[in-house]
């Protein structure tokens, strides 16, 4: 399985910047230059992770649009801005719940990398409870379509705060 670190894409720049500064500047400094820009280089640009979300979700449409998937999953269709992160898990929670059921190439390549930059961007949102939300299990059971057309919403929800 091969899961792509979209976010990385833009930053290689900055570690050639700094490896051309470094090379005319080989002096303690010069190395912790060297040294901080590589790391944050490499550290997950939450605030561009929801575009490539929604990028992926948009591959997905096509993919379902393509085969057929007879199944229904728990979707939170109108969910409250208070109550986003619990929904967002709960859909997390699903799209496991799609890579256990269903074989597809595609799926198998889109599906774990949503869930690794939904949850980089959530993490800042780990410590936040929220309260008078529906647990997982009490939302309506929706089919694949409505399921990846909710998401898409909540995931705007991320990406326009």
């Amino acid at each position: 399985m091969r899961i792509s670190k979209t976010y990385l894409r833009s930053t290689s720049i900055q570690c050639y910047l700094c490896l051309l500064l470094n090379c005319h500047f080989l002096t303690e400094a010069g190395i912790h230059v060297f040294i901080l820009g590589s790391i944050s280089a490499g550290l997950p640009k939450t605030e561009a992770n929801w575009g490539f979300v929604i990028k992926d979700l948009e591959k997905i449409d096509n993919i379902i649009q393509s085969i057929h998937i007879d199944t229904t999953l728990y979707t939170e269709s109108d969910a409250h801005p208070r109550c986003k992160v619990t929904a967002m898990k709960c859909f997390l929670l699903e799209l496991r719940v799609i890579l256990l059921e269903f074989s597809h190439p595609d799926l198998n390549e889109t599906i774990p990398n949503i869930i690794i930059l939904a949850n980089s961007s959530l993490s800042s949102n780990a410590n936040i409870t929220e309260t008078g939300c529906k647990e997982c299990e009490e939302l309506e059971e929706k089919n694949i379509k409505e399921f990846f057309r909710s998401f898409l919403h909540i995931v705007q929800m991320f990406y326009n705060s």
